[in-house]
């Protein structure tokens, strides 16, 4: 047995430039290629500790979800309770809202460029869509949210508790001009 061993190590030609660093042969020289990014349906990357629920083909399981951008929300749970803001990012892979100016996080950044200095920000942290009720601004309550089919065969998103239609065409004209009054006022 160690016979065929040393005779199959003695039959091993290696050169000495292939050790201490140096490398096996010259590199090679490959022409530049161009990237192309093709639009894909990542919805947001998860990190590497966030164990989510996949579907077969390895896509995180998007949650069905009683909110929607833009709609108007109270909080009902945690230190900020009681407060209302207007939802303005959705994430469906694990049931999270952006709230606009609610769950303010300090975030630390680093310079970018010589001489900038860092500076410390204020970012809103995501909350459980389970921790937000919708809110009716004229009855000023917080209620449920219930479905409805009118007459006309839209369905629509309903507040149960004022009956009031969250989904209509005209909330959505009234909605989207107040969000362009409050742009022209930053603005200004």
């Amino acid at each position: 047995m160690t016979m065929a061993l040393a005779s199959s190590l003695a039959s091993l030609s290696i050169s000495s430039n292939s050790f201490f660093g140096q490398p096996l042969s010259p590199p090679l020289l490959l022409a530049p290629t161009k990237l192309v990014r093709q639009p894909g349906t990542i919805v947001m990357k998860l990190k590497r500790w966030e164990r989510k629920e996949c579907k077969p083909n390895s896509l995180p399981v998007l949650h069905k979800m009683h909110v929607k951008v833009g709609d108007i929300v109270q909080l009902i749970t945690g230190h900020e309770k009681g407060k209302v803001g207007e939802i303005t990012r959705i994430f469906r892979h694990n049931s999270t809202v952006i709230i606009e100016g609610l769950n303010l996080k300090t975030k630390h950044t680093k310079s970018r460029e010589q001489g900038e200095p860092g500076q410390i920000v204020k970012i809103e942290g995501a909350i459980h869509s389970s921790n937000v009720m919708l809110y009716s601004k004229e009855k000023k309550v917080a209620s449920r949210v219930g479905h409805k089919i009118l007459e006309d065969g839209t369905r629509v998103r309903y507040l149960i508790k004022t009956g009031e239609i969250v989904d209509g065409a005209e909330n959505w004209k009234k909605a989207i001009k107040e969000r362009k009054e409050k742009t022209v006022e930053k603005a200004s």
